[in-house]
């Protein structure tokens, strides 16, 4: 879950990294008389989950609160990359000597968080990392244990930085690093960090994402930020589809029947197993197949659940025919899973063998699963037909139905 930069902000003040003046509002009128509180020259930023906000016009500065209120006036209704302002952010326009760069990410390849530090801030790390590389300074640490100081000194150093300036940027760091595992934060990031006249540090700029199965254990911060329980923070708002895909994965607790994407193909999936689900859709796609949507079944869910998905996608105009795939697994009885799908066919008058292109589940119970696709006249495939062959099949079958 994606926050706002004035919301990041306030997560940054509220771990005790300096931040500046800022204020933020809905209001024109209200970003004069922020403007004039502040004092002296302004910036005013659009508030959205979008980048390239400076060449959309949406990051404007002003040298009075009268100024500042015209600026914000023409914000306010400034659509950046489909994305309405959720409101601007009035924030001193800052005299600064030296932009560094500080940020914490999730590594999922090492499944652990990574510091990244670099002395040249103000533009994307990806390219700094690119053209100087000797200018960035990386550390993996564990969300276990305890955050050292040691840490954050070491990465800081290893990028040349010394003296005064490496002694007032290692609480920032360790700040930014306690924040990051005590919030679940997959991202935060403070670029540009700026280092200013009196040679005091100040996070000029924030970027927070948070887990979003987290979101329930940070309630408080949440409300007191203001974020509704109802907001999905997405790059983009659900489609219907993808409403009703949360609907039928939230029916019962067991096991895992949703997380659905909608695409505009002719082939249904209902696909799974941890990293299987990805390795399905995009082997769909490598054999010129056209999903219709992404999703994932898993854990053992209920008949009902399983039925509710494969409806769902049966449903969707446009779909010829579902392939229910996964790979080998414990947890998921195949019986189960083929009693659910059988059933959504015949609940919407569908033929089972004319709708499933293919049924490739092996694993607990598949003998009784592969008993009900046979008697409904339904290819199945057991283990030793990969994912590939399986989504080959498929598509192969969908593309001659076309023909």
């Amino acid at each position: 879950m994606r926050f706002f930069e004035y919301e990041a902000r306030e997560i940054v003040k509220r771990a005790g990294i300096p931040v500046t003046d800022y204020g933020f509002t809905t209001d024109a009128q209200e970003a004069k008389e922020i403007a004039a509180r502040i004092g002296g020259p302004t910036v005013i930023k659009s508030q959205v989950l979008s980048g390239g906000r400076m060449k959309a016009g949406g990051v404007k500065f002003a040298d009075t609160p009268e100024e500042a209120e015209a600026h914000a006036k023409d914000i306010l209704q400034l659509e950046i990359n489909g994305h309405q302002p959720r409101g601007i952010l009035v924030d001193p326009r800052a005299e600064f000597e030296q932009e560094y760069y500080a940020g914490v990410v999730w590594d999922g390849t090492r499944k652990q968080p990574v510091m990244i530090f670099s002395p040249v801030g103000g533009i994307d790390i990806e390219q700094v990392a690119e053209e100087q590389p000797d200018k960035v300074g990386r550390r993996h640490f564990s969300n276990i244990l305890p955050f050292g100081d040691f840490e954050a000194k070491e990465v800081i150093a290893s990028t040349g930085v010394t003296g005064g300036a490496l002694n007032k940027l290692v609480p920032i760091l360790t700040k930014l690093a306690k924040l990051f595992v005590e919030k679940d934060m997959t991202l935060a990031e403070i670029n540009p960090l700026a280092r200013m006249a009196d040679g005091s540090f100040i996070a000029l700029d924030a970027h927070m994402d948070m887990e979003n199965e987290a979101r329930g254990r940070h309630k408080k911060l949440l409300a007191d930020l203001g974020v509704g329980d109802d907001e999905t923070r997405e790059a983009r708002e659900p489609t219907e589809f993808e409403l009703a895909g949360e609907a039928v994965d939230s029916q019962d607790h067991r096991g895992v029947a949703g997380n659905v994407t909608e695409f505009d193909g002719n082939l249904g999936l209902v696909i799974g197993a941890g990293g299987g689900s990805l390795t399905l859709f995009d082997a769909v796609r490598k054999y010129g197949g056209d999903p219709a949507n992404y999703c994932e079944i898993g854990g053992n869910p209920s008949v009902s659940k399983a039925k509710g998905l494969a409806k769902l996608v049966l449903s969707k105009p446009g779909v010829d025919k579902i392939a229910v795939m996964m790979s080998i697994v414990s947890n998921t009885r195949v019986d189960i899973v083929a009693r659910g799908v059988i059933a959504a066919c015949l609940e919407l008058g569908m033929d089972p063998a004319e709708k499933i292109a293919i049924f490739r589940i092996p694993g607990a119970w598949e003998e009784e699963g592969f008993k009900i696709l046979e008697k409904y006249g339904v290819e199945y495939a057991d283990r030793s037909v990969s994912l590939h062959e399986a989504a080959s099949r498929a598509v192969e079958k969908i593309q001659g139905a076309a023909a």
